[in-house]
């Protein structure tokens, strides 16, 4: 791949001694997720999300866990991570790491990819999380500095926006993994992740899951992680934690949004979903209503 150099100017340093976090939505792409974050000792519990993740590290080092092993990113590289893909990780030894990251729907991935293939179905899928790229990476600092400037145009945004992903697309991108057929296993861990993201808010048990599918507890354990990549509490903490930021962002209070989403209190949700989203439910409201 051609490379450009990133100047030491193009990375916003920031001081790596005060951790601080800045996540908001970018109305004028579809409200699309933006995190701006310098973490020392913030540690991220093994999650998923729901769409596409692409960062860039600019100081420090991103230590960082997926299905692709482990990976310490420097600065100027970047992360990828494909929809549903269990990761986890933090600052490299506690010394502390600055990174920019957006959230692109699904959605935004396939019209891209389309772009770049008419004939290409469903979404890329990218086998590699950490990618080493200068002049993808300057692209990317482009694009992450034009949507944190409100008076950026839509149409500079989009353009930004495209050109990265269409590099991406056209470089990175391999075919999506075969579906494997189901089995007995497969469909009761399938069961499960429909019951538990339609109950979240029970305390449910082990043994309730069990006998909902006629697994023995430690075989549902077994396949169900070994299919989603997370055990069945840590699933449901995720759900509950994506349902909390669905009533954040229409208004709700974070008080009534813990006992709505099954926490103990406005403390215990605060603590799992800065372990999850890399902010506290108040900051991310705050994101929420400053829309650029």
């Amino acid at each position: 791949m051609p490379s450009a150099t990133l100047h030491p100017a193009s990375l916003h340093p920031t001081s790596l001694h005060k951790e601080q976090a800045k996540l908001w939505r970018v109305q004028k792409l579809n409200n699309v997720e933006v995190l701006k974050a310098t973490y020392i000792n913030q540690t991220f519990t093994r999650h998923t999300h729901d769409c596409f993740g692409l960062g860039v590290i600019e100081q420090g080092q991103l230590h960082y866990w997926a299905d692709t092993g482990e990976h310490v990113i420097p600065p100027g590289e970047m992360v990828v991570i494909n929809p549903g893909q269990v990761h986890w990780g933090g600052a490299l030894n506690g010394t502390g790491c600055t990174y920019r990251i957006f959230y692109p729907h699904c959605e935004t991935l396939s019209k891209a990819m389309q772009l770049v293939d008419e004939t290409a179905t469903g979404l890329p899928h990218f086998s590699e999380s950490h990618v080493c790229d200068r002049t993808l990476a300057q692209r990317l600092i482009k694009l992450l500095t034009a949507l944190e400037d409100d008076t950026s145009l839509k149409l500079q945004c989009e353009s930004y926006l495209i050109t990265t992903l269409a590099h991406l697309i056209s470089c990175y991108a391999d075919p999506a993994p075969a579906m494997a057929k189901l089995g007995s296993e497969d469909r009761a861990v399938r069961h499960i992740r429909d019951y538990l993201e339609s109950c979240y808010r029970e305390n449910i048990a082990l043994q309730q899951l069990a006998d909902l599918v006629g697994l023995k507890p430690l075989r549902l354990l077994r396949a169900f992680r070994k299919q989603m990549g997370l055990p069945p509490h840590a699933y449901l903490l995720q759900v509950r934690i994506n349902r909390a930021k669905t009533l954040l962002a229409q208004g709700r209070p974070i008080i009534e949004v813990a006992g709505d989403t099954g926490f103990a209190d406005q403390s215990h949700l605060t603590r799992h979903f800065k372990r999850f989203v890399g902010v506290t439910p108040g900051q991310y409201v705050l994101g929420c209503c400053q829309l650029t």
